[in-house]
């Protein structure tokens, strides 16, 4: 896995991250609303969290990724 990290370039990963963390463009990101629904106490639902997760996954490896180098 961490093989896979380091193969991967910035110029994918980077457009990846901010397209993921912006899905959908309209009415609200997803990553919003997430955030608000477990400020809130409303994040319960499996396929919230995770929709949640899915998300913020090309993130977390761009930040792994980061860490790496």
């Amino acid at each position: 896995m961490l093989n896979f990290i380091d193969t991967v370039p910035y110029s994918i990963l980077i457009p990846f991250a901010a397209l993921m963390l912006l899905a959908p463009f309209h009415p609200m990101p997803h990553v919003v609303e997430k955030l608000a629904m477990l400020k809130n106490g409303t994040l319960v639902r499996p396929i919230d969290i995770f929709d949640l997760f899915f998300h913020l996954a090309p993130l977390a490896l761009l930040f792994a990724k980061w860490i790496r180098g």
